[in-house]
């Protein structure tokens, strides 16, 4: 299982700082004792309020490059507080990886409250995602109606395809 440590502090204080160590020791553990293979570490200082934070942009990139099975982390709060924390977990939960907690001992259980805003949540964007498809499909069937030809917006289609044709000349082997 490969897996990604994620540690979060939110001042530069100097015991911050041991906390950092303390957590990516901590996670490490975790990782070991149920055999995960640890990709990659990422530690920053920053609010867990704020959404807009390079390790997590780092962390949801790296967990679509190195298809990342499990996030480790201190406690829910060290990927974010409020808002900030529902997104990324639907984010996280989205690409089907799991999250690990020194607090749980395990995998994450989120509250009841929680799971009941991530399913709403996820609700609110399949909705948003057929309404976007719905208006695609009625810009289309409009343009198409009032003379639009999509056959003709095809770059080249009098082109090559893209594969070449090679020939070959077969000799006859005599045995």
């Amino acid at each position: 299982m490969k897996a990604l440590i994620y540690a979060r502090v939110s001042t530069n204080k100097e015991q911050q700082q041991t906390s950092l160590k303390r957590q990516e020791e901590e996670l490490s553990e975790i990782a070991a004792a149920n055999g995960m293979e640890v990709v990659k570490v990422i530690s920053e200082k920053a609010s867990g309020y704020e959404m807009d934070r390079d390790g997590v942009f780092e962390m949801l990139d790296e967990i679509k490059k190195s298809h990342i099975d499990a996030i480790l982390v201190q406690d829910e709060t060290r990927l974010g507080r409020g808002n900030a924390k529902i997104a990324l977990l639907h984010c996280i939960y989205r690409e089907n990886v799991k999250i690990y907690t020194t607090a749980h001992k395990g995998e994450l259980e989120l509250s009841e409250a929680d799971t009941m805003v991530l399913e709403i949540v996820s609700i609110v964007e399949e909705y948003q995602r057929k309404i976007h498809n719905m208006k695609i499909r009625r810009g289309m069937k409009r343009a198409v109606k009032n003379g639009y030809k999509p056959e003709r917006n095809l770059k080249n289609r009098h082109e090559n395809s893209g594969k070449e044709k090679k020939r070959f000349r077969f000799r006859k082997l005599s045995g």
